[in-house]
């Protein structure tokens, strides 16, 4: 495959997904441009990393810390601000934003902020207060998504429901932490629909938070779906989707470990 081959299927793979989310959103009565596609870079070339970006895919994510950071040393110069349908639209060069996903050691917060200030997995008061005191000396601010193991896994991460409103509190008292939303992993199935009774009970939970008062009207965002189950993530209210696999289909480069995300 030449080089122009596989770009040529970048592009289309990433068309593809943002159709399907289009499509969901569509079904689901919502706006498509409500909905952001966060691409999953794990083993990928710094070559293809830069083709996500020709593409129109500024919005990167990894699931550990050293691998983000060397994708970001890899790429240059990185956007730090929040993702906003407008913000996007002219900007050139394309330059990537990073979002930390999976589970952060608070004693990687310190390599960590300097390349991202998204985090999707919030959960310990320990870890909202080592950010806190990691972005006051950096004098940055970090957008951040509650975790909730809605499915109750012992091998996933995240804060039960229940637990779910004590840790609102201690966000609230981490004045450079910003909660946008919440975040879940479910349980693995290769059938897609499997997964839409654990979206379905975060996007509830989120809900209930907001109409008792206990978030923030800007605390809108539900970070759920991946590959196997994007779709039916965004007909459930998603408003970021995970996707690795699906965005990579096809390229010579891809790391077979990189099979799903």
């Amino acid at each position: 495959m030449t080089d122009l081959d596989w770009q040529r299927r970048l592009c289309d793979n990433v068309a593809r997904v943002r159709q399907n989310i289009a499509d969901a959103c569509r079904r689901a009565g919502r706006a498509p441009h409500a909905v952001r596609l966060v691409g999953v870079t794990k083993y990928v070339s710094p070559a293809v990393l830069r083709g996500l970006l020709a593409a129109g895919l500024i919005d990167l994510g990894e699931n550990h810390v050293q691998q983000l950071v060397t994708r970001a040393q890899e790429c240059g110069p990185a956007r730090l601000d929040w993702p906003d349908a407008d913000s996007d639209a002219n900007a050139a060069p394309p330059l990537p934003r990073w979002h930390m996903l999976g589970h952060l050691q608070r004693n990687k917060v310190k390599l960590l902020l300097p390349h991202a200030r998204i985090l999707h997995s919030l959960d310990s008061e320990r870890l909202a207060l080592t950010l806190q005191e990691q972005a006051e000396l950096l004098d940055a601010r970090v957008d951040v998504l509650i975790e909730v193991n809605v499915a109750g896994e012992a091998t996933k991460t995240g804060v039960p429901p229940a637990s779910v409103r004590p840790l609102l509190n201690a966000v609230a008292r981490c004045p450079r932490l910003d909660l946008r939303g919440l975040m879940t992993m479910t349980p693995y199935d290769s059938d897609a629909e499997a997964s839409r009774p654990y979206f379905r009970r975060l996007r509830e939970l989120l809900d209930n938070l907001r109409a008792r008062g206990d978030v923030r009207p800007d605390c809108v965002h539900l970070s759920m779906g991946m590959s196997q189950d994007y779709v039916v993530a965004v007909e459930e209210g998603a408003t970021f989707v995970r996707v690795g696999a699906a965005l990579f289909e096809g390229l010579p480069s891809t790391d077979p470990r990189a099979v799903s995300g």
